[in-house]
């Protein structure tokens, strides 16, 4: 193969954006051969916009079983990526999914297992992976630098999102339509990094999730949650819709020190000995470690999607490691899920969660939305397919 033939589901924002960049030759190694979409007005657009060169279906089976495609991008609503995943798995096909993996793990864990058994390759577009901030904070802390990990914080406030947002679909920050607000669209990305960056999950979650605090909207947009680990350290994630002006900074607290990156800077305070090593041998009373406040240069500039795409096809011809591999997706959406069902059950919640709890909580949440009622939605089965 000396071409990957992608196809793309899905035309919305992140689905014509990714068309753009792939018609115009943008990844080298890939051709952009062929569209899926539903809806005839994006159609119309692609057969204006896109070339002769790319075939256009409105049929999910057919696209997937028409032999002018080797992988496909999915870019289609929330519920949707494990299905459409599934089935391009089952017809021999490569799959790059967009975020999120899915709405609950669940599903997610089904894709997985899919993915495993296809043999095929298998990547998330986590674009923020490719950002060279977040590239070296996982270096340092892989290395040893920053030693043993004693505290995650992120307050990653600054989504806002007004009303008027909200009411440009029907669709949006509803349980059937999204799955849920800030933590399953604007997060996916943080929560990902935050597991990523120092490759460990927590043990066990305690959240505080408010629905509707500062929107006219059913979901959570506010949020507050406090992580434990294996190794005793803690976390705490913050995150809102509802503020302006927002902050998003990312601290991390080790036993050589504390990293923060914050303003698009990486920042180091770096202890000339441990802490652990100060508190052992200190006689002094009061004191502390001698501390050097360094700004880590940061070299490289972040590819984002097409970075993603590029090391997705790349993975394909020459066997390149992924940098986001798509069985990684359910670690972000377990914290995601983890949150909501602490708050639902006013609880702590062990990970991994109990897959079976959340669904049935979900589906009560949909079933019950008022959301739906007076829109005249029908009520979505989670448990069917979409």
């Amino acid at each position: 193969m000396e071409k990957v033939r992608i196809g793309i589901v899905g035309l919305g924002n992140m689905g014509t954006g990714h068309a753009k960049y792939l018609v115009n030759n943008e990844v080298k190694g890939a051709e952009l051969t062929a569209i899926c979409e539903f809806r005839t007005d994006r159609l119309e657009w692609a057969k204006e916009n896109l070339g002769e060169g790319v075939q256009l279906f409105d049929n999910l089976d057919t696209f997937l079983n028409s032999g002018v495609i080797d992988s496909v991008l999915i870019a289609t609503p929330h519920y949707d990526h494990p299905e459409t995943a599934i089935k391009a798995f089952k017809a021999g096909l490569h799959v790059l999914c967009e975020k999120p993996a899915g709405v609950y793990t669940k599903q997610v864990r089904q894709m997985n297992e899919a993915a495993q058994a296809s043999g095929k390759v298998f990547s998330m577009m986590y674009n923020q992976r490719t950002n060279p901030l977040y590239t070296k904070l996982k270096d340092l802390v892989s290395s040893g630098e920053l030693g043993e990990i004693r505290r995650t914080n992120w307050i990653i406030t600054n989504w806002y999102r007004s009303q008027s947002y909200y009411d440009s679909g029907g669709w949006r920050a509803t349980w059937s339509g999204e799955g849920g607000g800030v933590l399953i669209n604007q997060d996916p990305h943080q929560l990902d990094l935050w597991q990523w960056t120092i490759d460990m999950m927590p043990k066990r979650v305690r959240a505080f999730c408010y629905f509707g605090k500062h929107r006219n909207i059913e979901v959570e947009d506010d949020v507050t949650a406090f992580v434990e680990y294996e190794n005793g350290a803690t976390g705490l994630f913050v995150t809102t819709t509802g503020e302006a002006p927002g902050t998003n900074r990312f601290e991390i607290s080790g036993d050589r020190g504390k990293i923060v990156i914050e303003d698009g800077k990486l920042t180091f305070w770096r202890l000339r000995v441990s802490e652990r090593e100060f508190n052992a041998t200190f006689k002094g009373g009061f004191g502390q470690p001698e501390c050097w406040k360094i700004d880590i240069p940061i070299e490289g500039k972040e590819t984002s999607h097409m970075g993603i795409t590029q090391n997705f096809v790349d993975a394909i011809l020459h066997g390149t490691p992924l940098v986001a591999p798509g069985e990684e997706g359910i670690k972000g959406l377990m914290l995601s899920n983890a949150m909501l069902l602490s708050t639902w059950t006013d609880n702590w919640v062990d990970l991994p969660i109990d897959e079976e709890l959340f669904e049935q909580h979900l589906q009560d949440k949909i079933k019950n939305s008022t959301v739906q009622k007076e829109a005249g939605f029908k009520t979505f089965d989670v448990s069917a397919s979409r």
